[in-house]
């Protein structure tokens, strides 16, 4: 993993995928797009759902990707990450291969000449304001509500984390949605298991520029939060392309710009 250095740039320029969902049979699919990310991006930003079955062979492919790809890279699990029960196997090989990877924990990164901070935690389900479950009634219920509220109070940790240090620009990243906004094109009646208004509090309270997430493959690409935070959804399917690319200016003006490699 190599970090950016040198000479202050105007903007930071984040590079983001989620929902790759690589497989045995996906050896060297992507590593051709991340081989340019130098060229285009600081760092690098994996939104979940990284494999297909959630095993230590598909991590292992995903690690091949993006090791030694010359810029920081910054990951979260998702929901197919854990299917095998490997999570803590499929952690392992991303952080052998230098990926930095967040469960409610932060990330201060060195790139384009400032610092940049990530914080990151995988998030749940749960629904949005007016539309979701609420901690009552039977123990799963309560377990199930219970869940997305931990992994938000997991996310606002680690932005209070981030806010205690210098930053020139604050990140949010998760695979659940924190916005029913980029779920536009998914089908109502599952808005409630793509993400939870939880996740957007946290983000909301933590002084961030950019959230950044996966999982709602048939969603949009741009959402804000009610605080007035931009939300990206980056899942493949979305995107439609190997990266999105996003530009955070280093004065502090809002602006945003995408690009990306086939």
């Amino acid at each position: 993993m190599t970090a950016t250095t040198g000479p202050a740039a105007e903007a930071v320029r984040v590079a983001a995928v989620g929902d790759i969902h690589l497989g045995a049979d996906c050896e060297g699919l992507l590593r051709p797009a991340f081989s340019v990310l130098p060229e285009c991006a600081d760092l690098l930003l994996l939104a979940g759902d990284l494999t297909r079955h959630g095993t230590a062979d598909e991590a292992a492919v995903v690690a091949g990707e993006v090791r030694d790809c010359g810029v920081p890279v910054v990951a979260v699990l998702g929901n197919h990450d854990y299917h095998s029960g490997q999570e803590a196997e499929v952690t392992r090989v991303l952080r052998d291969a230098g990926v930095t990877v967040l469960e409610g924990e932060s990330a201060v990164l060195p790139v384009a000449g400032a610092s940049v901070g990530v914080a990151g935690a995988k998030g749940f389900c749960g629904g949005f304001l007016g539309r979701s479950a609420g901690e009552f009634g039977e123990p799963e219920m309560k377990a199930f509500v219970r869940t997305t509220r931990r992994s938000a109070e997991r996310l606002a940790g680690a932005l209070t984390d981030l806010a205690a240090r210098p930053c020139a620009q604050r990140i949010a990243l998760t695979h659940f949605s924190p916005v029913p906004d980029t779920l536009a094109g998914e089908p109502l009646e599952i808005y409630p298991f793509l993400g939870s208004y939880l996740l957007a509090e946290a983000i909301d309270s933590g002084g961030v520029d950019l959230a950044v997430h996966g999982h709602a493959h048939l969603g949009t690409e741009h959402g804000l939060t009610a605080g007035g935070v931009r939300v990206r959804n980056v899942a493949q399917p979305v995107i439609g392309r190997a990266f999105a690319l996003y530009r955070l200016p280093l004065d502090g003006r809002a602006g945003t710009e995408k690009a990306g490699r086939p």
